[in-house]
């Protein structure tokens, strides 16, 4: 599936490779092989043809966001490196996919960072990055200072739509097999953390979800995280698309879930330094002789990252809709009903670092939606 922009949003991978590295990268931070289910054509519907419409109304729309996504083709960065008589361990660049993968590529990240380490430790950024490595840095024993420009609400992670599904995350030609090893690991410890952090506290919660396909055959490794997977035959759904497919999906209250880890770790003790750094140097001035870098789009200046670019994301946020008990990810766009706001994206803008709405695009936005759900509507 292609976004706007041209790049890739879903990588098809290989089922065998993805295991065996995932099982070899995962070390003592592992919670267990995922459960999967394979995909299947059910024959009765598992929700009812009848799909409340999307009330896609400009006068409905709450507001309007734009986040830019820190993407890299050769996809994110955990590596470890020296600076000056402190240790630096990267943790960015996960383009479309940073709350997806916040978890499993924090863990990289800390199980890189902690081997024989002793002391506190610094991590730069408070986004979902950043937090979730600071609560497993908890976890594990050592104390933690967040530094920060800015702390949520107002993070780039805070305006994110909030599937937990890798989107938007690199090109296929441009990654490895050692690459691929670390994308696995941490999609599958992510997949596995998330789950058991579902409740209304964390904002964390299951949907039925649509998406429309290009073909059906499936990679086996999408039933990994598509559960109750199954494609829809004709009169099973309402989409104006040649193959839909039915999965049980989970989705993030952005808000809610950064907040829940903010607490989570100030609870535990770390203390929250408001810092902007502008090179590497004014890290190596912190007391911290571990630091985890989790700056997100920013570590393209503060690093000379070159091969990040920013990718924006603009989304319409309508009035919350209690209704909507589905989501969909159609090539027209996506749809997440949340308790804050029915959350209606998406663009995907390379080359784009503006993190201001355009007012066109959000229309376009509201006239694809409101076309593509004007077939749900319940007629009792």
């Amino acid at each position: 599936m292609t976004g706007r922009g041209g790049t890739i949003l879903h990588q098809t991978f290989d089922r065998r490779r993805l295991l065996s590295a995932a099982a070899a990268a995962g070390g003592a931070f592992s919670l267990g092989a995922c459960v999967r289910e394979p995909l299947a054509n059910a024959s009765a519907p598992l929700t009812p043809f009848c799909l409340s419409a999307v009330l896609a109304e400009e006068g409905r729309v709450i507001r309007t966001v734009a986040g830019i996504r820190p993407y890299r083709d050769a996809g994110f960065v955990v590596r470890e490196e020296a600076l000056g008589t402190k240790r630096l361990v990267h943790n960015y660049g996960h383009g479309g996919a940073g709350i997806t993968l916040s978890w499993g590529s924090s863990m990289l990240a800390a199980k890189a960072g902690l081997a024989g380490h002793s002391g506190p430790v610094a991590v730069i950024g408070s986004g979902a990055l950043g937090l979730t490595a600071a609560k497993l840095v908890q976890e594990a024993g050592f104390k933690v200072t967040i530094y920060a420009a800015d702390f949520p609400p107002n993070t780039t992670s805070n305006v994110a739509g909030g599937q937990i599904h890798p989107a938007s995350l690199f090109r296929g030609s441009s990654v490895n097999d050692a690459w691929m090893a670390q994308f696995a690991a941490a999609m599958d410890y992510s997949y596995r953390r998330f789950q058991i952090s579902v409740g209304e506290d964390t904002g964390v919660r299951w949907l039925t979800t649509y998406d429309e396909m290009r073909s059906r055959d499936l990679p086996e490794i999408e039933a990994r995280m598509m559960p109750a997977a199954r494609i829809l035959g004709e009169g099973e759904h309402p989409f104006r698309a040649e193959t839909v497919r039915e999965w049980r999906g989970m989705y993030v209250e952005t808000g809610r879930w950064l907040e829940h880890l903010m607490r989570e770790v100030s609870i535990a003790g770390a203390r929250m330094i408001r810092r902007r750094f502008e090179t590497p140097s004014d890290l190596a001035q912190l007391p911290e002789t571990l630091i985890i870098n989790c700056t997100g789009f920013g570590a393209r200046d503060l690093f000379g990252d070159e091969q990040m670019v920013g990718a924006r994301g603009q989304l319409a946020i309508l009035l919350p809709q209690p209704e909507l008990n589905y989501a969909y990810r159609m090539r027209a766009g996506y749809m997440f009903p949340r308790p804050d706001g029915v959350i209606l994206g998406g663009t995907f803008e390379r080359g784009q670092s503006d993190p201001t709405p355009e007012p066109e695009d959000i229309a376009r936005i509201l006239a694809e939606h409101r076309e593509l759900s004007s077939a749900f509507a319940c007629s009792t």
